[in-house]
């Protein structure tokens, strides 16, 4: 059991309110998970439009997370094709500012909090784990001074070389979300153009320091290839960073992996690397 908080202002851009729902679990345990749901960083136009943080797509996890103990904020975001990046990143870690700022109100530490979701969620997460983003200390909003750094990610699917994804299935998405097509430099590519595709890429941002990270990808993968999240474990690994990758065979695109057989307990792998590298490590 749980309940739920809707539609919780977390942020104004120019007149446009970003919202979040928080899940609260009956028997909190004290932490607290930014959740992104999967949309290919687009959003439909129309004014009525089902909200990223509505969608069906997550729930099983927000569940999951929740039946764990922990109070799950799922958030909205600026999307495609009217926002590009950094946009979503932009508001993601905003998000993530906001409920450390109001973390006492939530019963939640603001020193331990983690990030979940897939697909361009997924994308969102790694960028939150593997991106650096301190405190902005002469900010005049109070809560652009708390730091958007997570401490724990776990990830489905996600898009991490943006850079190898110029042909194939997800292409037209990531120049869509990105604002441009990429061209190499063996293309005679812009530099804004390579600079963009990196700066969106978290592979390109591994570290010593990075937080814990679990991938989950189905390996029939026909959208996001699992060579996606290949690269990220071995980029992790070779960094010393606590990091694992949970493999659905047969598994395709979406957050129950359709086409998968005998799918391992995702969700539960889900709710144990937070146990494990969020909660106990906080403890």
């Amino acid at each position: 059991m749980r309940h739920k908080i809707e539609n919780v202002i977390y942020a104004m851009h120019s007149g446009l309110a970003l919202l979040l729902d928080v899940y609260k679990p009956t028997k909190a345990n004290g932490l607290g998970i930014v959740y992104i749901n999967g949309s290919g960083w687009h959003a439909p136009l129309a004014q009525n439009a089902q909200p990223l943080k509505e969608t069906p797509l997550g729930m099983a996890y927000i569940e999951a997370l929740c039946a764990a103990g922990y109070t799950v904020f799922a958030i909205n975001h600026r999307a495609a094709p009217r926002f590009h990046h950094p946009a979503a990143i932009d508001d993601a870690r905003r998000a993530v500012r906001f409920v450390r700022h109001h973390a006492q109100h939530y019963g939640i530490r603001a020193d331990r909090i983690g990030a979940c979701g897939g697909s361009s969620g997924g994308h969102l997460v790694c960028l939150l784990g593997l991106q650096a983003a301190p405190a902005l200390p002469d900010d005049q909003d109070p809560v652009n001074r708390q730091s958007a750094q997570v401490q724990c990610v776990v990830a489905r699917a996600p898009l991490v070389d943006l850079r190898r994804l110029v042909s194939g299935a997800a292409a037209g998405i990531v120049a869509s979300y990105l604002g441009m097509p990429y061209r190499g430099e063996a293309q005679g590519g812009y530099a804004a153009e390579q600079t963009t595709y990196r700066d969106a890429s978290p592979l390109l941002h591994a570290a010593p320091d990075s937080p814990p990270l679990l991938l989950i990808h189905g390996d029939a993968d026909e959208l996001v290839p699992f060579e996606q999240s290949q690269l990220l474990l071995s980029a992790l690994q070779e960094k010393g960073v606590a990091s694992g990758l949970l493999t659905v065979p047969g598994g395709g695109h979406g957050p129950d992996f359709p086409g998968a057989a005998d799918a391992p307990d995702y969700l539960g792998a889900a709710a144990n690397w937070f146990d494990t590298h969020l909660a106990a490590a906080g403890s």
